[in-house]
């Protein structure tokens, strides 16, 4: 394995920014200091007005494998995340067959230990009839990332809204319980109202459907079933104003016991944005009219919202060229997370540091990962290098999803990701991927 060294560059790393060198040797990050002598040994770069971050944690992405491998798999999507400066994953269970039985959610681990060129790991998801298939997953509970359950609303038999059951695993569940939060019954009734007065529904009417309402009345059964039982919660892609109030800054992170995320797409999209793009941004949960995402980035600089996800899911460009009731949910992201983020930075939304925090420092914290997520002595090197002043332009010719496209086309980012780490290999630079099966399987501490 070779050793790096990073000259002259400056280190982002929980709360700080500091101008050093970082030495990478056998994988981890051996040593951070102000001016380190190189060797012949090692190769060196020169990190000059570039800013080094560790990798980005995406805890919620969908790489559709097993079974749904025409929209995207494990190998492909990991390629475009480690393209996009994000070095780990946290995969759903909703592929085919779905994730609900041990020997499963393993065949998974298996295909990532195979293919994936990021770290990964994969939530057990749950169903109306496999609680005990669920429990099981607390003797694994140091090397799988968590239970993954789709309350009130999903498609296929992901779905549980029995009170039996999520009792039985709320109280029971050992590990993180990450929750789709939308409630079927609030989704019904709009639809059925909507289509009362309109002949064709249209993706302008996806966040009417899906509403506000929808949303909190889910999470606020979630957060109850949590407070009952002490249930460590994790609350995916909040989308409204109105679930703000259900969360909290008053403790630190690592002392919370609910916990939430929000997603790129609905920090950048509206529904303004659905006259333009369409089925292309149509997404569960809906992205919402704009007061909503102006109160998800307060949420975000105030901790409210603890971290920054994606929720990539791809589906074919023949898939959204259907009518809206027909059209499937989802949108891919994993490439270009952190280049959206850095233009918030250059815009003054947020800081580099803050953006550090909630795409890596918070999601280690949260999930309670092993040695990952800092820029830290010991700590694997999952480590990228980014040039502010490096513009890129989204087009087909550099989009690395299998699906072949994303909502971004045609928009600049005023800056790049340069150089990808995983576990102290070089797995991207000068725009290019290499084949390197870099990735290793999340452990956490718990």
């Amino acid at each position: 394995m070779s050793s790096y060294l990073i000259k002259n560059t400056s280190i982002v790393n929980e709360g700080k920014t500091i101008h050093g060198d970082v030495l990478i040797k056998n994988g981890r990050i051996e040593k951070i200091a102000s001016n380190i002598s190189s060797s012949e040994n090692v190769q060196e770069l020169d990190g000059e007005n570039q800013f080094l971050i560790p990798g980005a944690i995406d805890d919620q992405v969908h790489f559709r494998e097993p079974g749904l491998t025409h929209k995207a798999n494990i190998y492909t999507e990991a390629k475009a995340a480690v393209a996009g400066g994000v070095t780990s994953f946290m995969e759903m269970p909703n592929t085919n067959p779905p994730v609900f039985t041990q020997a499963l959610l393993e065949d998974k681990y298996a295909i990532g230990a195979e293919t994936a060129l990021a770290n990964y790991s994969f939530f057990m998801g749950t169903s109306q009839d496999n609680v005990e298939e669920v429990l099981k997953t607390n003797k694994k509970k140091n090397d799988v990332c968590g239970v993954k359950i789709f309350m009130g609303s999903s498609t296929g038999n992901l779905l549980v809204d029995n009170p039996l059951i999520l009792e039985s695993i709320f109280s029971k569940s050992e590990l993180l319980i990450a929750t789709h939060c939308e409630e079927e019954t609030v989704i019904k009734k709009n639809k059925a109202a909507l289509e009362a007065v309109k002949a064709h529904l249209e993706p302008s009417d996806h966040p009417i459907v899906r509403d506000v309402d929808a949303c909190f009345e889910s999470s606020w059964k979630a957060i109850q079933l949590a407070q009952k039982f002490d249930t460590r919660l994790h609350i995916l892609h909040i989308s409204t104003a109105k679930e703000l109030q259900l969360f909290s800054n008053l403790r630190p992170l690592k002392d919370k016991r609910i916990t939430s995320e929000v997603c790129v797409h609905h920090l950048h999209f509206t529904s303004d944005d659905y006259a333009q793009l369409g089925n292309l941004i149509k997404c569960n949960p809906a992205i919402k009219a704009p007061e909503n995402r102006k109160a998800l980035w307060e949420g975000l600089l105030d901790d409210r919202l603890d971290v920054i996800a994606t929720d990539h899911a791809p589906h074919t460009w023949e898939e959204k060229q259907v009518d809206y009731s027909k059209a499937y949910a989802g949108l891919p992201l994993v490439q270009h997370p952190v280049m959206l983020m850095l233009k918030y930075v250059k815009e003054g939304k947020l800081s580099m540091e803050k953006m550090v925090e909630k795409m890596s420092h918070a999601v280690a914290t949260c999930f309670q990962i092993k040695e990952r997520g800092f820029i830290r002595e010991g700590y694997f090197a999952d480590l990228v290098l980014v040039d502010m002043k490096a513009a890129q332009t989204v087009s087909k010719e550099n989009i690395l999803y299998k699906c072949g496209w994303s909502p971004f086309e045609g928009i600049t980012f005023s800056s790049s990701v340069t150089h990808t780490f995983v576990n102290g290999q070089l797995v991207y630079n000068a725009f290019k991927v290499k084949d390197i099966r870099a990735g290793k399987r999340l452990l956490f501490n718990r």
